[in-house]
């Protein structure tokens, strides 16, 4: 599967969510201190992300 989301748990005991293309990192989430807030990340980014804006700051 070319596309996946992945929860990582930090050095630091926190939880991070990301989301992968092809292996590789696209973006990712803050820490977390609960893997549930990093799946209420991943769950708001595919509720939220399909109708978010671009805002393209370069001009």
């Amino acid at each position: 599967m070319p596309h996946v989301f992945k929860i990582y748990k930090q050095k630091n005991g926190e939880f991070q969510a990301a989301f992968e293309y092809n292996g590789e990192k696209i973006f990712w989430t803050e820490g977390y201190s609960s893997k549930a807030s990093a799946k209420n990340a991943i769950e708001s980014i595919k509720k939220n992300g399909p109708d978010a804006s671009v805002d393209d700051t370069t001009d």
